[in-house]
């Protein structure tokens, strides 16, 4: 019986902090809409300051947990080189292509776009495997395409609800999260995902940071500014991922992922409440088409591992 309790008490937890992981996620995309709203710096700046600060911060933390093995994953060259691989492929073009496509549209759409990815991952994992996606995968493409559809047109064809650069910018971070997704497995079975994404993090920011001459661009930065900044650093970057591990751990990824969904619904309702927002019906059924989208494949992922 205490046992069974302590169960129930450890799945309880894991569902809350993994809800709070979600929503932190889209709360975080939402303050980078206000930032871009103020004109106070672009999509590069701040992606730059994301990625940079939460690496800092991850890497802090790590080190102080785990001490010098932390940097365990320097010692061997083809690690280091699939890390620097993921850091610029996976971490920095998924950063970058999100805050972009969210300054040409809203937090909302961006998120739900960013979702679509989902499927990539799955075209990759049955040409990998050989094999054809099965019913409930078939129905969640179906749903994606769907889903995407309504969020670009809003059901008139011909016709773009969102610029086409939100949409291109949109499409592209959902390549980037699949990149995102399978770039770092095998390096994350060996090393841990908070070992991987802390030295990511960091790594992406930087080159970033040189490539786009971060220092050199122009920023206006009022106080309000500065607070959404570090909210998007500190609880919506590594506040949230790290509730979300957490999640993981206690429930598993499959369950963690499919509460994680949170994320856009989260997005558009502090968007709409926050910055007065306009969703039309077509949005909202546009979400909801790919969140069961989502949904369904986490679900098929469930089945395939036993969970």
């Amino acid at each position: 019986m205490i046992q069974l309790m302590k169960k129930q008490n450890n799945a309880a937890r894991g569902m809350l902090v993994t809800l709070m992981g979600g929503i932190l996620w889209g709360f975080s995309g939402t303050c980078g809409q206000y930032i871009f709203q103020q004109e106070a710096a672009s999509s590069q700046w701040v992606t730059c300051v994301r990625m940079l600060g939460a690496g800092v911060v991850l890497i802090a933390l790590g080190l102080a947990k785990q001490g010098r093995s932390y940097a365990a994953v320097w010692r061997d060259k083809k690690d280091a080189a699939g890390l620097l691989l993921f850091a610029v492929l996976g971490l920095m073009f998924s950063q970058y292509t999100y805050m972009t496509a969210i300054s040409y549209s809203n937090s909302g759409t961006t998120t739900a776009l960013q979702c679509t990815g989902q499927v990539l991952v799955l075209i990759y994992s049955c040409i990998l495997v050989r094999r054809w996606p099965t019913r409930l995968e078939s129905v969640g493409v179906v749903l994606a395409v769907g889903g995407t559809f309504l969020l670009a047109t809003h059901g008139k064809l011909g016709n773009l609800a969102i610029s086409p650069l939100a949409l291109a910018w949109g499409m592209a971070s959902a390549l980037s999260l699949a990149l995102y997704t399978l770039l770092p497995v095998r390096l994350i079975k060996k090393y841990g995902s908070t070992v991987i994404t802390g030295w990511g993090m960091l790594i992406g920011g930087v080159v970033l940071s040189a490539a786009t001459r971060m220092w050199a661009q122009p920023v206006h930065l009022t106080p309000s500014v500065l607070l959404t900044l570090a909210v998007v650093v500190l609880l919506g970057t590594a506040g949230a991922y790290s509730l979300y591990l957490e999640g993981v751990a206690c429930l598993g990824a499959v369950k963690a992922s499919m509460i994680a969904c949170s994320e856009p619904v989260a997005a558009m309702v502090i968007s709409a409440v926050w910055l007065h927002t306009r969703f039309t019906f077509c949005d909202v059924l546009g979400v909801a088409a790919i969140l069961s989208m989502v949904l369904l494949i986490a679900r098929e992922n469930g089945k395939k591992q036993g969970q």
